[in-house]
C-alpha cells in the first residue's frame, strides 16, 4: 500500500492563471457554492484570460493580496485568498473597515480533502503571511446557513464577532481571530 501524498501549501505563481481559473470554476460548481461565494460559475466562466492573468499576478506578487493553494501529488485540492483592508476602505460587502485587517475570501477545499487538515494548512499559511503584513486581525464572512464552514473556521481559531450583515446571497456572519 502506498503512503498518502503529503499536502503542501504555497502562494500561487503569476504564470498559474489557468490553474487558478480552473480551481475557481470548480469551487463555484460545488453544491455549497450558492451559500459560499459571491460569484457564480456562469459569471466567472465568461471572464477573459486578461481577468485571470491580472487576478493571479496580483495574488502572486502584491503586498496587500495573496492566494494560497493546497497541493497534493501535483493536484490543487484547496485555496484561500487573503486581502489586507485599510481602515476606512469598504470591504467586499461594502461595509467600512474600522481598523486595518486582513480578510480571508474564496475559501475552497475539494470534497475529498475536507476533514483531512487541508483547511488547517491553508490558514496556517494565511496567518504567517498576515503576520508579515503586520495586521492584527484576520476576519471572514460566512453565510449563516453554512454550518460546515463555520465549524471548520472555529477549528482554526475563528470566533463569531456577533455581527450579521445582509449580503447578496443572504445573511453573513462575521468571524475573526487574532493574527499573532
Amino acid at each position: 500500500m502506498t503512503a498518502p501524498q503529503p499536502t503542501t501549501v504555497r502562494r500561487v505563481r503569476a504564470d498559474e492563471w489557468e490553474r487558478v481559473r480552473d480551481l475557481r470554476l470548480e469551487a463555484l460548481r460545488d453544491p455549497a457554492a450558492p451559500i459560499a461565494f459571491l460569484d457564480t460559475s456562469a459569471h466567472a466562466a465568461v471572464q477573459p484570460a486578461s481577468f485571470w492573468i491580472g487576478r493571479t499576478t496580483a495574488a502572486a506578487t502584491e503586498r496587500t493580496v495573496a492566494q494560497f493553494v493546497a497541493e497534493r501529488g501535483g493536484e490543487w485540492v484547496g485555496s484561500v485568498t487573503v486581502i489586507v483592508r485599510p481602515a476606512g476602505a469598504p470591504d467586499h460587502l461594502g461595509r467600512p473597515v474600522e481598523a486595518r485587517r486582513a480578510d480571508a475570501v474564496g475559501v475552497y477545499v475539494r470534497p475529498d480533502s475536507r476533514g483531512d487538515g487541508t483547511i488547517d494548512r491553508l490558514f496556517a499559511a494565511v496567518l504567517e503571511w498576515a503576520r508579515g503584513a503586520h495586521v492584527p486581525t484576520l476576519s471572514l464572512d460566512v453565510h449563516v446557513d453554512n454550518l460546515r464552514a463555520q465549524g471548520a473556521y472555529r477549528r482554526v481559531g475563528f470566533r463569531s464577532t456577533g455581527e450579521v450583515s445582509a449580503g447578496p446571497i443572504g445573511d453573513e456572519l462575521r468571524m475573526a481571530r487574532a493574527v499573532s
